[in-house]
């Protein structure tokens, strides 16, 4: 027998998904909403998703997780069990996609029943191209004592679906972007390769988007860090945003921590809770910095990289670390 074979290992598949996701809300839900995960669901449907909120109402139901495919800025609603589909399940979805104009629908489940795979492909069939069913089984698989990996399996998806046939209805022709937008996605690709070429926590992984901001990790749902070209004001601009129902809460309870966390980065912050909105943001400006001035971007690009490095070591720690629950024990 050769060295390679005596090295290889044996997959395990583990039969119960509540030994890892005890709970459906409060375990799965969480740990699937997070960027690197929704990267990995992503990925198997051919669809990049951009999380927007977790629980939120939709009709008389409350959607698991709500996405936005960037690629053609329409909703991704998830709907997960760590059980055999049922009913009750196909009757939201039915609902969710009766009240939308155009959704792409992704149930997860621990195993799909016949029928329940069936109703899919046929929704699938009789439907238009707005509406796009998916059904995923998920499992767990770990070799030896590793730490068990999650594998997400197509059991039904829309009539002719395929890479290619995604990515073809993604795709932004240049010829129908407007100058500008064409001027955005240009300055996010010059800015991921100085994040590569910085080697930072922050890496330059993300597809550059026709859009005034890009939006980074910090390993927490309903967190992230951005960078944002505002081209009326000169502006570019590093922030942690902050989003969801506890945004508030949790900007306050960050906004405690104020003195600290200023110290840290050697200068002031602006710390904007934004009253007419449900979200907050922390920032920092670097001003007379225009986005569509090509000879200044290694000087933006420059900046932007330290300033978001920089909100990554102080913030990211301090993120996880945050109890909306401290915050209501203040009386506030």
């Amino acid at each position: 027998m050769s060295e390679i074979e005596t090295t290889l290992g044996r997959l395990t598949r583990l039969g119960d998904l509540r030994a890892i996701w005890p709970n459906e809300a409060t375990d799965f839900t969480p740990w699937l909403a997070n960027p690197e995960n929704l990267a990995v669901l992503g990925e198997t449907l051919n669809i990049d998703l951009e999380l927007e909120a977790q629980e939120q109402s939709v009709g008389p139901f409350r959607a698991d997780i709500l996405c936005k495919d960037t690629g053609t800025d329409t909703w991704v609603l998830i709907e997960n069990q760590l059980e055999r589909t049922d009913h009750n399940h196909l009757g939201q979805l039915l609902t969710y996609a009766s009240g939308l104009q155009a959704v792409t629908i992704v149930w997860i489940a621990a195993e799909f029943t016949e029928e329940h795979r069936a109703t899919l492909d046929w929704l699938n069939k009789i439907t238009d191209e707005s509406f796009r069913f998916f059904g995923l089984e998920v499992e767990l698989w770990r070799i030896a004592d590793s730490p068990a990996a999650p594998k997400f399996n197509v059991v039904s998806k829309p009539n002719n679906w395929s890479r290619s046939v995604a990515r073809a209805a993604r795709v932004i022709d240049d010829a129908e972007l407007s100058e500008t937008r064409v001027t955005q996605r240009k300055y996010w690709a010059a800015l991921n390769t100085v994040f590569d070429a910085t080697g930072g926590t922050i890496t330059g992984h993300r597809k550059p988007q026709p859009q005034s901001w890009m939006e980074y990790s910090i390993g927490r749902s309903g967190f992230h860090l951005s960078a944002v070209a505002v081209r009326l004001r000169n502006q570019v601009r590093a922030e942690l945003y902050i989003s969801g129902g506890n945004a508030k809460a949790f900007f306050g309870l960050l906004q405690q921590q104020k003195d600290a966390i200023e110290e840290e980065f050697g200068f002031s912050l602006e710390w904007e809770e934004l009253p007419a909105r449900t979200d907050c943001r922390i920032s920092y400006h670097l001003e007379d910095s225009d986005p569509e001035n090509e000879a200044d971007w290694p000087r933006q690009h420059e900046w932007l990289v330290q300033r978001l490095n920089d909100m990554h070591r102080v913030f990211a720690q301090r993120v996880r670390a945050l109890k909306v629950e401290d915050w209501h024990a203040d009386g506030d």
